[in-house]
């Protein structure tokens, strides 16, 4: 009994470092990018300006305005995919489980582009260097927003019709997928030139589109959906080996799947909406965890969190700085590292 209980220790611990040593690499990813970038800082001149010690007003609003917030919402955003895309590969007992499996991307995008051209949220800014942007972004957000709750509303009511099957979810999820994106190139066809670059251009991922209001709402549904997933984690431990073997063991396997797919829907719905489509972190993110750090949830999901972080931490700073002065879309990055990642997880022979 004492050999498995010091086993028991050793496995604990052995995680609990993991989760420090990602940890540790979010921070310094954090600090990487907060000093790097057209304007280069040292160490002395970041904690000067984050302390209100320094005179340079420029590095001060490159800081405080510009890169911070990118920061923080690279944060926020990449944990709440990571964390979303780990419960929906459980619930749905799909390794391949995504935020697009369900329609909530291609939901999010149809509603943008509804906002941009059916209400007039995108314009083109002429100048010494044209550019698109969006003239109304609340209209655009909320727009995204609202088709994403549609999506999710209609996965959930069809999968509670036919008992919550995740077999159920994955096959509506893609008839949501076909019918927004259907409207969205519907939309497309008939819209002009300067909208249609507008709405792709919101459909690349931004992650300095977000001020501190957005980033804060983000940043609390990302605490309250993880304090949630983790108070039920020892139920997604149970549905790993059976809904039947589950409720054996007393885990009430549909509304465990429910709540975690609300949970999990409302936070990418929120991300999609404010910062455009980011591709495969909620993909990878847990896919990398569950090799390093294994199934059991009290582990993984924190895991999957951190990962999904440091993913997009990492993927914005290359945006920054791989073509300085000219930032790409943060969504091209991540699919860029992404896709060959990925495919090397399958040709390492993944087993569900």
């Amino acid at each position: 009994m004492k050999n498995r209980h010091d086993e028991y220790l050793k496995y604990t611990k052995r995680k609990i470092i993991i989760l420090f040593i990602f940890f540790a690499l979010v921070l310094f990813s954090m600090y990487f990018a907060l000093k790097t970038g057209v304007a280069e800082m040292d160490f002395k001149t970041i904690l000067s300006i984050l302390t209100k010690r320094s005179d340079d007003r420029a590095l001060e609003i490159v800081l405080l305005n510009i890169r911070l917030p990118r920061i923080v919402a690279s944060v926020f955003a990449g944990a709440s995919l990571g964390v979303s895309g780990c419960i929906m590969q459980n619930n749905l007992k799909n390794p391949l489980a995504s935020p697009s499996t369900i329609g909530v991307t291609s939901a999010a995008a149809f509603g943008a582009n509804f906002g941009i051209i059916v209400l007039g949220g995108g314009s083109f800014q002429s100048g010494s260097s044209d550019a698109v942007y969006i003239m109304s972004p609340y209209i655009v957000t909320f727009c995204a927003f609202v088709a994403s709750v549609v999506a999710i509303s209609i996965v959930i009511t069809i999968s509670r019709i036919k008992s919550f099957s995740p077999q159920v979810i994955i096959l509506a999820g893609v008839a949501i997928s076909s019918l927004f994106g259907a409207g969205t190139t519907f939309l497309q066809y008939f819209a002009d030139s300067t909208h249609v670059a507008t709405a792709v251009f919101w459909s690349f991922g931004n992650l300095g589109r977000a001020n501190w209001k957005e980033i804060i709402l983000i940043g609390i549904l990302l605490l309250i959906s993880f304090i949630y997933f983790m108070f039920k984690s020892w139920d997604y431990n149970a549905l790993i080996n059976g809904d039947d073997n589950a409720k054996v063991l007393g885990v009430n396997t549909h509304r465990t799947r429910l709540g975690g797919m609300f949970f999990a829907s409302i936070l990418i719905s929120v991300c999609v909406s404010f910062l455009g489509i980011i591709s495969f972190v909620g993909l990878i993110a847990p896919q990398i965890s569950r090799r390093i750090i294994g199934t059991d949830h009290r582990f993984l999901i924190p895991s999957s969190a951190l990962l999904g972080s440091l993913i997009l931490l990492i993927s914005d700073t290359v945006a920054r700085v791989l073509f300085s002065p000219i930032i790409l879309p943060v969504g091209v990055i991540t699919s860029f590292l992404g896709a060959p990642l990925f495919l090397y997880i399958l040709m390492k022979d993944y087993k569900n």
